[in-house]
């Protein structure tokens, strides 16, 4: 029996997207909603991956592409990077039909460069879809709203039932959407089974390939231990050394871009904003997993785990946090970023808008360190020549408030879109 639909972020934004544009490509992770989401507006489906059917679809995909775009519209076509010829059928096809809302696509993986001849610029729009937010999961209030703040909002009130031991589950399960609401058990265990796809089929697929299973797994185990780290490929290759001391610096490298081909990790890019002074600002990328679950499994960490490592914890918890503002900054047009400068001066999360306008983001697992949080937080809006809308960090207690400094704190079980 298929499990009831939980109403996603990403809905509004494919609404969005389909009367804007003649095809619309939903990308992200295997097993995070992508079908799910797209069935719910398509009127007809091709599913390249049937097994049924695949080597049949491909004959056709080689001979006569059209063929497969016919059907009602919008038609979905998932998992199309299977076939890349599809790409350019759909772009020509809405050419000539010069309507929107025409075709859905939905990939898991990028393709190798040059498979595709035209990048659709003008007729498919894309956007990308991630793991489920803790509101979209139903374990976040919602009381206290990114976009609200952006607006300007200067007294929030908000409360959160997650506590340490809900917030651990939380980020060991993940925010896959077959898992919520299952049994613990089962749907921590998904995450170790994803893993294990990932590592034996999925990166050797997606460029051809073969990559050691013992070198990945050592890798991805690296990876989760650097998270939310500017790491560098001679980092993680150096961490990695007690493990498996045989990969080469390319060979990190190729390893790293097939994750990143199928989705499994998201790297965090640095903010470089306008200072009043001369301040080099570091531009090397932070770490992360599209899904802090991934880290916990690759460290064989369940909840109960996390709850006996706090440090591991605070780091996974970053990245949690992380995920939820990327997916709550999409859907007010919003990117997410982190700042860094050669005098030590940090920020785990810049959010800004495309019009310019940003909030700093500081993420605390507990109490102890948010008045030095909010410390680096002000000394930061004092560098940046344009000034920040809010300042907020981000964390696992219970209430949120504002400082008599202009600081929020909000739990991060009572934060949306």
């Amino acid at each position: 029996m298929e499990k009831k639909y939980l109403p996603r972020i990403a809905d509004k934004a494919l609404d969005e997207f389909l009367e804007a544009s003649g095809a619309v490509l939903i990308e992200g992770p295997k097993w995070c909603g992508k079908t799910r989401t797209a069935r719910k507006k398509a009127k007809s489906v091709l599913f390249m991956e049937d097994p049924d059917q695949h080597n049949n679809y491909m004959k056709i995909a080689n001979t006569k592409p059209s063929l497969l775009l016919k059907g009602k519209t919008p038609r979905l076509i998932d998992e199309w990077q299977v076939a890349p010829i599809l790409w350019d059928a759909v772009r020509f096809t809405v050419d000539q039909r010069s309507d929107s809302a025409q075709f859905i696509l939905t990939g898991s993986a990028v393709p190798l460069d040059n498979a595709v001849l035209h990048t659709g610029t003008g007729r498919i729009s894309r956007f990308k879809m991630r793991t489920m937010s803790l509101y979209e999961s139903g374990e976040s209030s919602g009381q206290i709203s990114l976009g609200e703040l952006f607006n300007g909002t200067e007294e929030i009130q908000g409360f959160s039932s997650l506590t340490i031991e809900k917030l651990a589950y939380a980020l060991a399960r993940g925010g896959w959407p077959k898992s919520i609401n299952e049994k613990e058990n089962i749907a921590v265990r998904r995450v170790y089974d994803y893993i294990e796809a990932v590592i034996n089929f999925d990166v050797n697929r997606v460029d051809g390939v073969e990559k050691n299973p013992y070198s990945m797994r050592a890798l991805m185990r690296s990876l989760a231990r650097c998270s939310a780290s500017a790491a560098t490929n001679e980092t993680l290759r150096n961490d990695m050394a007690s493990e498996d001391a045989s990969l080469s610096a390319p060979t990190v490298a190729s390893y790293i871009n097939a994750l990143r081909r199928i989705h499994v990790v998201e790297d965090l890019p640095a903010w470089n904003p306008a200072v009043r002074s001369k301040t080099a600002i570091r531009t090397a990328a932070t770490r992360h997993y599209i899904d802090p679950s991934i880290a916990a499994a690759a460290l064989r960490l369940n909840q109960n785990g996390l709850l006996q490592d706090f440090n591991t914890f605070g780091l996974l918890f970053e990245s949690l946090c992380i995920r939820d503002l990327r997916v709550y900054a999409q859907a007010i047009d919003g990117e997410v970023f982190h700042y860094r400068d050669k005098n030590g001066l940090e920020c785990d999360a810049i959010v800004q808008l495309k019009d310019g306008r940003w909030g700093a983001v500081e993420v605390k697992m507990g109490s102890s360190e948010i008045d030095e949080a909010a410390t680096n937080l002000i000394k930061l809006s004092s560098l940046v020549k344009k000034q920040p809308i809010f300042l907020m960090i981000l964390t696992g207690t219970d209430i949120a408030y504002r400082r008599p400094d202009g600081v929020f704190i909000v739990p991060i079980g009572c934060l949306k879109n």
